[in-house]
Parts: C-alpha cells; sequence; structure tokens
C-alpha cells in the first residue's frame, strides 16, 4: 500500500518537542499518531468551524445511531 507524504511547516519548539518524543525505532509520523489524541471528536471541531458543544452533540448522535443499529441487528438475529 502507498500512503502519500506531506511537507509541514511547524515552529521550531514543536519540531524539539517531537524530537523528545520520537522513540529510537519511530518516525515523526509514528510520534504523531502516538501522540494526538485518536477518538476525540470535540479535537475537530475548530477544523470543522463548530464549537465543541456541537462537536458534543454529534458525538452523541452518532453513539444513538449505532446504538439503534445494533439493536435493529440484535432483533432481526433474534428472530431467525
Amino acid at each position: 500500500m502507498f500512503m502519500s507524504t506531506k511537507t509541514i511547516t511547524i515552529m521550531e519548539d514543536a519540531y524539539e518537542m517531537l524530537v523528545r518524543n520520537k522513540k529510537e525505532d519511530e518516525s515523526f509520523s509514528d510520534v504523531i499518531r502516538r501522540i494526538v489524541p485518536k477518538n476525540e471528536i470535540s479535537s475537530f471541531a475548530g477544523a470543522w468551524s463548530i464549537s465543541s458543544k456541537e462537536a458534543e452533540d454529534m458525538k452523541t448522535y452518532v453513539m444513538e445511531m449505532r446504538k439503534k443499529g445494533k439493536n435493529s441487528i440484535l432483533k432481526k438475529v433474534q428472530k431467525i
């Protein structure tokens, strides 16, 4: 699988933070993947231009829909 790459510009202090957190066998991409929260929908609120409350509301909605979908599947399976 081919992964595309991006070149980014960061401040020197941010680079030093990455270097300090980098393990010997890690790439900088590995460091970023390890230290950036993976499932925090509110961390993307700024990127989407929505408030933290709107992000939390979206998260709640998604969780409710997942629960409804799961319950629907379970009901269908129980009928079999």
